[in-house]
């Protein structure tokens, strides 16, 4: 049995992450599940509570259909403490250490644009990150090829 997963971040501003998490990943919007032709209509059949909207979420998939999804909730309570479990962006990994360590600042410093922040470069194997909202996520090389893919 093929098991997959989703991850959820929880936030205060979904449409502000989204657009911070489909630059970080490369991912697009999440179409809704058939048969609904959006998310409004699929929303619509949940009994959300009074105030809440489309815009308190948002679902995020890899196009070339690898990656888990990510869907990202509006929730009421701010973030109060390190996440448990982060995102690891990985990045081309191959070349020399120097050139891998270069390739991870380069996409750090694209990352600062897109909103996030620099937490702490580690023994430049990779960088501790936030994105707008304090998540953690760290940028890094990516491993060898898996030779099944």
């Amino acid at each position: 049995m093929r098991v997959r997963i989703d991850l959820t971040l929880d936030c205060t501003d979904a449409q502000l992450l989204r657009a911070f998490w489909k630059s970080a990943l490369g991912y697009v919007d999440l179409p809704p599940p058939p048969p609904f032709a959006t998310r409004e209509e699929w929303l619509a059949q949940f009994d959300l509570p009074e105030g809440e909207t489309v815009d308190d979420g948002a679902w995020l998939c890899d196009p070339q259909g690898v990656g888990p999804h990510l869907a990202i909730l509006k929730v009421p309570e701010p973030k109060t403490a390190k996440n448990r479990l982060h995102i690891d962006v990985r990045i081309d990994g191959h070349g020399t250490p120097a050139e891998r360590w270069e390739r991870i600042r380069a996409e750090a410093a694209r990352l600062v644009a897109a909103g996030g922040s620099v937490l702490a470069e580690v023994d430049e194997h990779h960088v501790v990150m936030a994105d707008p909202e304090g998540n953690e996520f760290c940028v890094a090389a990516a491993g060898a090829p898996d030779p099944q893919d």
